[in-house]
């Protein structure tokens, strides 16, 4: 992905996986926020449900920084599926387009009921080499 005024490069690509055994909030995955990177690109993000006959549900949670009502930037959760629900025996997309997380920020999952639900994002970590016109001039 070229995000238009930054060049980035795509430094890695991962899956974070989760198996929500219990139904406290977890952590699915952190961007890093060493020096290589700064910012991922989730593409996707699967919930399934191995329950036999039991639907659940699940939220979906964005940790970091954000605007509050006086205008300040602070941390805040910004949840992105509240209690969306996932019938038994089924697999669902929850998104339509790519999420962009900055470094130091981390989704978070928790589950309805436990045992239920597995969750899987499929990541583009971005890294911060630019390059110069100077540069690709001389290639």
């Amino acid at each position: 992905m070229l995000i238009t005024s930054i060049p980035q490069y795509i430094q890695g690509i991962t899956n974070a996986k989760i198996d929500l055994t219990a139904t406290d909030a977890e952590t699915l995955f952190t961007v890093p926020g060493d020096a290589d990177f700064n910012a991922v690109v989730i593409n996707s993000i699967l919930v399934s449900n191995d329950d036999a006959s039991n639907a659940s549900s699940i939220t979906i949670t964005l940790v970091g920084d954000g605007l509050n009502s006086a205008g300040a930037v602070t941390s805040h959760n910004f949840v992105i599926f509240k209690s969306l629900a996932i019938a038994a025996k089924t697999t669902v997309e929850v998104l339509s387009k790519d999420l962009i997380l900055k470094s130091g920020e981390s989704l978070t999952v928790q589950p309805e009921h436990a045992d239920r639900l597995h969750v899987v994002a499929s990541i583009q970590e971005l890294s911060k080499t630019r390059v110069t016109t100077s540069a690709l001039s001389r290639i």
